[in-house]
């Protein structure tokens, strides 16, 4: 028997996809910013073997020469990125959703065998709740990343009104590396993060959408009664 269960509350399904086109926005305007200056690279001895980001790359997505309307997208959208964050924490604090969210002492271990069935590896997932243990890690860690971004990001914007967030993040070129760095990771989650959603199926995908969650419930045994009289 099919029955329809609530998984995602509404401010949780809000939040999450508010996040996806500001946070594409703000990786966009960030290239726009990054080609002005664009010093990063893998170097050993004096060679180099990767680049951050070839000029064919560049006038691919026509990026060169855009600095200013950069910095205005990514400045203005900084604000709907870190506010949308801060509401997602705070709901999840006063709600009790971060029960569900926070990695526990078997998370870890549970992820690595998520993982192996998702590769279709292992035959059988490991028990869950409302979030794998996998689940509980990515999202647990995408909101420290964003806390970070939005600390290096300041530091980098006004390194000297934000002198002691620029100091914290070990100086201004530091912070810049870990800016940059956290981007890198963003990309990476939205590929697994759209790969484990091709995996889960569309009843997943159309839970984070409605809110609700079709799911089969085995019937009940009926529970017999004597009625013979003795």
């Amino acid at each position: 028997m099919k029955v329809i269960k609530e998984k995602h509350p509404l401010i949780m399904r809000w939040t999450h996809w508010v996040n996806f086109p500001v946070l594409t926005i703000m990786i966009w305007s960030g290239m726009l910013i990054y080609w002005a200056n664009d010093e990063y690279s893998v170097t050993l001895f004096g060679h180099t073997f990767f680049r951050f980001f070839p000029d064919w790359y560049y006038n691919l997505l026509n990026i060169p020469h855009r600095l200013s309307e950069g910095m205005a997208f990514h400045f203005l959208f900084m604000w709907f990125f870190t506010l949308n964050g801060f509401f997602y924490i705070i709901y999840s604090i006063i709600s009790g959703e971060w029960h569900y969210l926070l990695p526990n002492k078997h998370s870890f271990k549970e992820a690595w065998l998520v993982v192996l069935h998702d590769l279709h590896i292992r035959k059988t997932a490991p028990p869950q709740g409302k979030y794998n243990a996998a689940q509980r890690i990515a999202y647990t860690s995408i909101v420290i990343m964003g806390l970070g971004s939005v600390i290096t990001g300041l530091a980098v914007y006004k390194p000297v009104q934000f002198y002691y967030l620029t100091w914290l993040c070990g100086g201004y070129h530091f912070a810049r590396i870990l800016h940059f760095a956290l981007t890198i990771g963003y990309v990476f989650f939205f590929l697994v993060h759209i790969f484990q959603v091709i995996m889960a199926g569309w009843n997943n995908f159309r839970a984070v959408i409605t809110g609700f969650e079709v799911e089969n419930e085995q019937p009940k045994p009926a529970i017999e009664t004597n009625n013979d009289n003795e």
